[in-house]
């Protein structure tokens, strides 16, 4: 019995031993995970918390550069990412993030790539980590990019009409109304929410609107889809797009042709084109060699726009009846690709690996000046950016009566006062016309005309790289927005 005794309690100290291990390693492993979630739990809330610090530092930068450029031309801006010594910019730049009490929670380092000369992009990279662990990082980096006229595929000041037959690939604005009877592969927008349509009599109808069949029902009936024409749908009303302010540019891009000599006329130098307001204007024809030919018109027909007479070099009494001989001259495209003229310009010509905005705007007198197109075609040799073409006129952007049957103009298009589009010419048809780049125009655009008169086909393509590459010394807005936002 006292063996049978003993032999029990040795039984029940090895099973109690047995729990024990057991409950020991059950133990030790809900530790252990207690441990683990405990500490994923913390670098979870440090890395949120770090996120947040670095999206800060994106914010703080987009005030930053409110307060630095809001306002200032084209030139201002470029000379403070030039000289002004703007925060991030060669070293990076770093400023604690406090809690709502006001204590210090951890910092940001801002590091941003300023912008190539002819672009509108500055990219923002922001590192963000807290106090209690700084070895958890993260970065946010995002792009700003100031506003351009060359946005839309058409912008307009006016009450507009597309007729049918117009095909758009790009975003459309006016700050009238816009009757679109086309296809429009993108948004369609107006700053009207309903207007008085002045091409036929009825009430009211929406800030955009189709007569495409079935026509729009009149507001205040609900807005239809309408994705035959709107592929990409229409928006109204939306803010005004400012017309008025490009004069300050004008002047601005004539102080830039001028550099670096500023007073002397005619002067065309590596650094900037300017031309005075002698004879009749320039013509202008682009050259796949990084040059242009110019030559100063004599007479031209103020109707159809075609050129009889030019002006010699060396003798501006006497006359050629071409552009060629001595009344032609050569020069460089300039390097800050400025080329301003005084007065009317004619222009044509395909161009390579260049970048170039051309303006005809009169700032001496009374007497706004006009662009003439349609000679020949305006072409790039490059799709990619490397080829960029501005005109700005301060009057009328106009396709002239001899214009090419089938017309290719590759470049963004502004008239600052008057309107792009071509003048009715009764009886006169043409084929197509295709304008890569985009359209900006005061007045009514337009380049056909209800009794077919002038182009059957229109065909307005958006070129892409005017979003982020606009013409040298564009106008632009001074506000920049963020454009991409990505997690590194």
């Amino acid at each position: 019995m006292q063996n049978k005794n003993i032999n029990s309690r040795g039984s029940v100290l090895a099973y109690a031993l047995v729990i024990m291990a057991i409950v020991a390693i059950i133990s030790t492993s809900m530790l252990k995970y207690i441990t683990s979630q405990l500490r994923f739990s913390f670098y979870r809330s440090e890395k949120e918390q770090s996120f947040q610090v670095a999206e800060a530092g994106i914010y703080f930068y987009r005030w930053y550069l409110a307060h630095q450029v809001s306002g200032k031309t084209a030139q201002q801006i470029k000379t403070f990412w030039q000289s002004g010594n703007p925060y991030g910019v060669n070293t990076p730049y770093e400023a604690e993030f406090f809690d709502p009490e006001g204590g210090a929670i951890g910092k940001y380092r801002i590091q941003v790539d300023p912008p190539d000369l002819d672009s509108t992009i500055v990219m923002v990279k922001s590192t963000g980590w807290t106090y209690k662990d700084p070895d958890v990082k993260r970065v946010v980096q995002t792009r700003f990019r100031r506003p351009s006229w060359s946005e839309f595929a058409v912008a307009a000041n006016d009450v507009m009409r597309f007729g049918p037959g117009t095909e758009v690939f790009g975003k459309i604005h006016s700050n009238n109304g816009i009757r679109f009877d086309g296809v429009a592969h993108n948004i369609v927008s107006s700053s009207m929410d309903k207007y008085d349509d002045p091409d036929h009599s009825g009430g009211n109808e929406f800030g955009v609107h189709t007569h495409i069949s079935p026509t729009d029902l009149l507001p205040p009936n609900a807005v239809p889809q309408r994705v035959d024409v709107f592929q990409a749908g229409r928006q109204f009303p939306l803010p005004v797009i400012d017309f008025n302010g490009v004069l300050s540019d004008l002047n601005n891009i004539k102080t830039e042709s001028r550099k670096p000599t500023g007073n002397l006329l005619n002067n065309c130098t590596t650094t900037g084109c300017y031309f005075d307001n002698t004879g009749g204007g320039r013509r202008i024809i682009l050259k796949d060699n990084k040059t242009f030919d110019m030559c100063t018109v004599d007479t031209y027909n103020a109707t159809s726009y075609s050129i009889s007479k030019y002006k010699k070099v060396a003798n501006p009494n006497k006359t050629c009846d071409s552009c060629s001989g001595q009344c032609l001259a050569n020069y460089p495209i300039p390097t800050n690709g400025v080329i301003f003229v005084e007065d009317n310009i004619w222009v044509e010509g395909t161009i390579n690996d260049s970048r170039v905005t051309i303006v005809a705007a009169n700032l001496v007198s009374g007497t706004k000046a006009n662009v003439y197109i349609g000679n020949n075609n305006l072409l790039y040799t490059n799709f990619d950016g490397k080829d960029i073409i501005g005109l700005i006129a301060q009057n009328n952007i106009s396709v002239v009566l001899n214009s090419q049957d089938n017309l290719t103009i590759d470049a963004a298009l502004l008239a600052q006062s008057g309107r792009v589009g071509r003048d009715y010419y009764s009886g006169n048809h043409k084929n197509s016309i295709t304008v890569n780049g985009s359209i900006a125009t005061n007045l009514r655009y337009g380049f056909a005309y209800t009794d077919d008169t002038g182009y059957d086909t229109r065909v307005l393509n958006f070129d892409n790289n005017l979003l982020y590459y606009p013409p040298p010394y564009f106008p632009t807005g001074t506000e920049y927005s963020i454009d991409l936002w990505d997690e590194l």
